[in-house]
């Protein structure tokens, strides 16, 4: 996977990429919005809860297909709230150990009140 440098746009901050190519892989894995959600289906009781436990639950999704959070290649993320926006960029930066990514967030209305943040990926191997 390499980074595309893209002439004539603006800069991406340190966080993400513009773009990523993505060539020889196998499979594809496309992966629903995922909540910060325990086993039982309980959301966080705070964001750096549901983020914690956001992760958890794509690494464990990641896993079932035998990938990791090192073939995710793109991110979708859904905040209830702008001010949630520097949280989850950082979180996102620890999960991928650094790596960026082409990444959007949008600040949406959740479907429940207590999903803080959705997060959709795309992992390629």
């Amino acid at each position: 996977m390499t980074h595309t440098a893209v002439d004539g746009a603006y800069a991406p901050t340190a966080d993400y990429a513009h773009a990523i190519e993505v060539s020889g892989a196998q499979r594809l894995l496309f992966v629903s919005g995922t909540m910060g959600l325990d086993p039982a289906g309980v959301a966080g009781a705070t964001l750096d809860e549901q983020l914690t436990l956001l992760w958890d639950n794509l690494r464990a999704i990641l896993a079932a297909a035998d990938m990791t959070v090192d073939n995710v290649v793109r991110l979708t993320s859904y905040l209830r709230d702008v001010d949630y926006a520097q949280a989850n960029a950082a979180a996102r930066t620890r999960a991928l150990g650094g790596r960026v990514i082409p990444t959007t967030a949008i600040v949406v209305q959740t479907l429940s009140p207590e999903w803080l943040v959705e997060l959709e990926i795309v992992a390629a191997g």
